[in-house]
């Protein structure tokens, strides 16, 4: 049967941060730890307005760091509840070693993260390398590109989540999307209690059927562990494609796991993460009026890397252009090396170019990007990632 299509939901004007905050009012958690950090502490100040208001019926704790906002949220899930939580750049790196305990636990924790500049030295602009620094923990990680995005990617994330007992980080880059406002189309309460109902754990810590939990354990069964954490894995890309397009169904919106822009007959693609493929879109579009065959692949699920997605989006390619707002000293940049290592083995596989785009929060303006495309097409591919121009001087 096909789902109900929702009540037409009421245009507000919000931030990437308060459409974060809705969404997670909207998905109705239990337990959420909390701890303010710039960028994201609009977030967590619209949840205790909400919880003051009345309608966000949820326990926020305010501990003392980050590192302890991961420590409240393991065990409130492993009980049983749905919980959410939201950071930023050093918070989400004092909080790495539990990140690798919340998926080893199988905890399906949801946070958004800000992502901002990491320290030293000290900045606040949009990167993304705190949450790529974390990609080998365990968590699913999504990227989103505006405000819309993020309110219907936090409610995505509890599906793909619970159905995959896995923890999901939603990113936003600083500023461009979290402080940027928009109209943002906020789905009811019913519509959303339809969609995503609640929550019931698959096990729990119930002291009524005692268990244990995070104790030693031999090689093989280390090994088993992961071996199934990696099959959990494996399946998160085809439950984020049903959650979207079952999404999609009832609110009239989707966002993929991999959109295509102008790829048809595309010689040139350029591929990115977030906001950056707003100003990627004008790019396409400007070097599209000019006759240029290019396209553009923006990649919102980036953990499990969707590799079959990828291969099929960039079939027939001839260059693909990656740009990366993120920095990793004697690698480069992280997608460029993820993407060059998932076209690894393909049929006449596309030249692929790397560039550090918008590195620190550098502004990258739509000619940059055609210009960039027009000197990759032209050169020969670089197995090192380049540093973007104008970011140079």
């Amino acid at each position: 049967m096909k789902p109900t299509t929702a009540s037409a939901a009421p245009r507000v004007l919000l931030t990437g941060n308060h459409a974060v905050a809705w969404g997670a009012r909207l998905a109705r958690p239990k337990v959420v730890p909390v701890y303010p950090i710039t960028p994201q502490t609009p977030v967590l100040e619209l949840l205790t307005e909400f919880q003051a208001q009345g309608t966000f019926d949820a326990e926020i704790l305010t501990v003392e760091s980050e590192h302890s906002v991961m420590s409240a949220c393991i065990p409130a899930s492993l009980a049983g509840v749905r919980v959410f939580t939201a950071t930023a750049s050093q918070g989400l790196l004092l909080m790495h070693e539990l990140l690798h305990y919340a998926a080893g636990a199988r905890a399906p924790i949801v946070m958004a993260n800000v992502n901002r500049t990491v320290a030293s030295p000290w900045a606040f602009w949009p990167d993304q390398t705190d949450s790529l620094a974390q990609r080998d923990t365990g968590w699913i990680q999504f990227y989103v590109e505006s405000a819309q995005e993020a309110l219907d990617t936090v409610l995505q994330a509890f599906r793909v989540a619970e159905g995959a007992r896995l923890p999901v980080l939603v990113n936003l880059d600083a500023f461009y999307v979290s402080h940027a406002l928009e109209p943002v189309a906020v789905p009811a309460q019913h519509d959303v209690d339809a969609w995503l109902p609640a929550y019931e754990a698959a096990q729990r810590l119930d002291p009524a059927a005692p268990s244990s939990w995070g104790n030693v354990v031999t090689q093989e069964m280390y090994c088993r562990h992961r071996q199934a954490l990696e099959a959990a894995m494996a399946g998160v890309p085809a439950l984020a494609a049903a959650a979207d397009r079952e999404w999609g169904e009832r609110f009239g919106r989707s966002w993929g796991v991999v959109e295509r822009y102008r790829c048809d007959g595309a010689a040139a693609v350029v591929v990115a993460l977030g906001s950056m493929a707003g100003t990627a879109r004008e790019a396409v579009d400007a070097l599209r009026d000019a006759g240029r065959a290019v396209g553009l692949v923006k990649l919102r699920l980036f953990r499990p890397l969707p590799v079959a997605a990828l291969r099929a989006a960039l079939a027939g390619v001839r260059d693909v252009v990656v740009l990366d707002r993120n920095h990793s000293p004697g690698a480069g940049g992280v997608l460029h090396q993820e993407l060059r290592a998932a076209l690894y083995g393909v049929a006449d596989p596309p030249r692929v170019h790397g560039l550090l785009a918008g590195v620190g929060g550098v502004n990258v303006a739509p000619g940059h990007i055609a210009a960039a495309v027009a000197d990759a097409v032209q050169a020969g591919p670089r197995p090192e990632t380049q540093w973007l121009p104008q970011e140079a001087r």
